[in-house]
């Protein structure tokens, strides 16, 4: 029988898996080892569509790493060969041109032909879609409209088509706005596309390293977030998932979703509603800004946003631009004393290496045909922040969310730093 009063480290509840469940894994942190597999793997050819390509841009940290290495220094990389590259804006700063140059691949003036290589049949085993970064509008919700839907679209397309599937990485949300984020899904379940998304964090460093077994029963999580709320909210809100679909029985999706600010942000932690104890653990556990004040925060760039799971389970993401700086999660355990609580660690070098280890899910989904990560995870993600980015343009209005009765089984597996990144995808 689990004792849920314990955390496990992340590698110690992936040595409990089958030896095909997961790659290889080593006893230290490997992000940085040189050494490649010891039979080299056939490199899969990728198509690369990008918003931008900048320095530091996501097209930057995720596809560069297939140019020119995991730590973008020349070093060994993903089993992966960029063969063709769209991409959508080109401003002063763009990469893309010079790149593409010195490796020999073409931009393409379409996404259909970035696919097809100007034939009628595919010529990718795979496609990496990074919506990130860019000059587009936003909506009267604050809502940055990245062209994630109109790429995926173009994507799905082509497939169809060409009468072929390969897998697809969409970087992040599948759409900032919920009725792009399920058209998306539903156009994938419709051709049989391999989809997967996500945010980089549920694969970065955590302190301490470790995690909750499936079926634990969590009774509330509460998560830390920083920067602006639309952007910035979707790597709190799936970090958040990442351990609250680890609950027993999850997951079956999300009841209502309410935003609040200012003064009605702190009485619902003062009230009970949001339990102080988790916001104060998770605080414990993020760097914060010692100057500012945590209550006399801007509420125009500061948010509460609080749901309820369809099982009765809460979660509370609180948005802190200017006193938070970093990410953390905090989960009440039935059955433990103490809050579960831990810092999602960003660390910038080298080249930000948490892209690594979401590049690796995604190196092992294109070898394999099957998603690392369920999809469902960042379309209930998305789901939820888009609700809360509603409540919050009508006054803090709660929302009831039918259309997020998402329902997903989670994959214990983990693309985390004890993952050796020269490992088979394959396995």
């Amino acid at each position: 029988m689990t004792d849920f009063r314990k955390a496990v480290s992340r590698r110690d509840a992936l040595r409990t898996l089958s030896a095909g469940a997961v790659l290889p894994l080593l006893p230290t942190a490997l992000f940085g080892q040189k050494q490649a597999p010891s039979q080299p793997l056939e490199l899969k050819r990728v198509a690369g569509i990008a918003s931008v390509y900048h320095h530091n841009s996501h097209a930057d940290v995720i596809l560069g790493k297939i140019f020119d290495g995991w730590e973008q220094d020349g070093g060994p990389g993903p089993a992966l060969k960029l063969v063709s590259l769209y991409v959508d804006q080109f401003p002063e700063r763009d990469l893309a041109r010079g790149l593409a140059e010195k490796h020999g691949i073409p931009i393409c003036s379409s996404i259909r032909e970035a696919l097809t290589l100007g034939g009628d049949k595919l010529a990718v085993d795979g496609v990496i879609s990074v919506g990130e970064h860019g000059d587009y509008p936003y909506n009267e919700k604050q809502q940055h409209l990245y062209p994630r839907r109109r790429f995926f679209a173009e994507i799905a397309e082509t497939m169809e088509d060409c009468g072929q599937v390969v897998p697809v990485f969409n970087d992040k949300s599948l759409s900032t706005v919920w009725k792009d984020a399920k058209w998306v899904y539903d156009r994938a379940k419709e051709l049989n596309i391999p989809l997967m998304a996500g945010s980089s964090l549920p694969t970065t460093f955590r302190k301490p390293d470790a995690t909750l077994p499936l079926g634990a029963p969590i009774e509330e999580v509460v998560s830390i977030g920083y920067g602006q709320l639309c952007s910035y909210g979707f790597h709190a809100m799936e970090m958040l998932q990442t351990f609250a679909e680890r609950r027993l029985d999850a997951e079956t999706g999300v009841a209502w979703v309410q935003s609040l600010t200012g003064d009605a942000m702190w009485a619902a932690v003062d009230s009970g509603e949001v339990s102080s104890e988790l916001l104060d653990a998770a605080l414990a556990h993020v760097p914060t800004v010692k100057r500012r004040k945590l209550r006399e925060l801007d509420p125009e760039k500061s948010a509460l946003f609080r749901f309820q799971y369809r099982d009765g389970t809460k979660g509370a993401v609180f948005m802190l631009q200017g006193y938070a700086v970093g990410v953390a999660v905090a989960c009440r355990v039935k059955g433990r004393q103490e809050p579960f609580a831990l810092q999602i660690e960003e660390r910038y070098e080298p080249r930000f290496p948490h892209f690594a280890y979401l590049l690796k899910g995604v190196e092992r989904m294109i070898h394999t045909g099957k998603p690392a990560w369920p999809v469902e995870r960042t379309l209930l993600t998305g789901g939820i922040l888009d609700r809360a980015m509603t409540s919050r343009f009508e006054n803090g209005q709660r929302i009831a969310t039918p259309e997020l009765a998402v329902s997903y089984q989670p994959a214990n597996v983990s693309y985390a730093p004890h993952v050796s990144l020269a490992a088979d995808p394959r396995m």
